[in-house]
């Protein structure tokens, strides 16, 4: 599979598909994602995307909460003068409240627009179309390509596909993986790590991740359950809109932890154990979304009871 693939998954049952005449034809076959799924335009399945079953499923613990206090209060202090004032103006009180009670809010928004920039400008790299213009005259993002292009150049990489589509109907789910690609220093790396031989030309799951900072941890578990549910996928969608069956790729992946300072490789199991513990994971999620609204009912009201009914 070469890097202009998309994405795939396994033909749907001849009964389950619409009439030949009504079915979409090219890149309108591949679906897309909209509210938390994914359908398939010629079926009409619905599948459940990837990020959105992370998101639902996964307890973040203590981390987030943390993390949160400690972009509010840097906020904080950083804004004194203007909180103080505000304080002691009724009128702008709540205004400044507001304001610093989102403060997690928009640094959230503000990393996943560069994420998604820099994701934009790796896919144009690795397919070789002309790169948004836009994002190429961004000095906030230049680092971060030259780092990439560091990336691949030191690694040897070679891309198979990028920003692919896969799915696997029997479970239900689907999502985009970042790419595929080769490199013989990774597999020597991942061989070394490990303590197993590595085929040289074996094919990974990648991913790029932009947050956190470059010498604190970034990279979190969830890479590693993503990862492993793009690799039991079952289909993809080549970007021709085809479906082809899922490409099989190493039990290990590598997550490019990318920062405007430089970057890091760091390796992720994606294996049999971590797509178990990701079918937990989309459990939980259907709990969240669904049964766990229906459980808690209103409270009960006591009953009238009438003399004879006392008696």
């Amino acid at each position: 599979m070469t890097a202009t693939a998309q994405a795939g998954a396994t033909s749907a049952p001849a009964s389950g598909r619409r009439s030949r005449k009504s079915e979409p034809t090219g890149t309108d076959r591949i679906p897309k994602p909209s509210q938390g799924w994914y359908r398939d335009p010629i079926t009409g399945a619905k599948l459940r995307r990837v990020t959105t079953i992370l998101e639902q499923g996964c307890c973040k613990g203590d981390a987030l909460t943390f993390w949160a206090g400690n972009i509010t209060a840097d906020t904080a202090m950083d804004n004194l003068p203007y909180l103080v004032h505000s304080s002691l103006n009724p009128d702008q009180r709540t205004e400044a409240r507001n304001w610093l009670a989102r403060a997690h809010v928009r640094k959230k928004d503000e990393r996943k627009d560069v994420g998604t920039a820099v994701h934009d400008l790796i896919e144009a790299k690795v397919l070789g179309t002309p790169m948004p213009e836009e994002l190429l005259t961004d000095p906030n993002l230049t680092p971060f390509l030259d780092h990439f292009l560091t990336f691949v150049d030191e690694w040897q990489v070679e891309f198979e596909a990028s920003e692919m589509t896969v799915g696997n109907y029997e479970q239900g789910y689907a999502g985009k993986l970042d790419y595929l690609l080769r490199s013989p220093l990774i597999a020597m790396a991942l061989g070394a790590y490990f303590g197993t031989e590595v085929p040289a030309d074996s094919v990974y799951m990648g991913d790029t991740k932009t947050g956190g900072e470059l010498d604190i941890k970034g990279v979190y578990p969830e890479a590693s359950l993503q990862m492993s549910a793009y690799r039991h996928a079952k289909v993809a969608w080549l970007r021709d809109g085809s479906q082809v069956p899922m490409p099989p790729t190493f039990w290990a992946g590598v997550v490019l932890h990318l920062r405007p300072e430089g970057y890091r490789l760091i390796p992720a199991v994606a294996d049999d154990a971590v797509f178990e513990a990701f079918l937990t994971v989309k459990a939980n999620a259907e709990w969240t979304s669904g049964l766990s609204k229906q459980v808690i009912r209103p409270a009960l009201t006591l009953p009238q009871l009438t003399e004879e009914r006392a008696a």
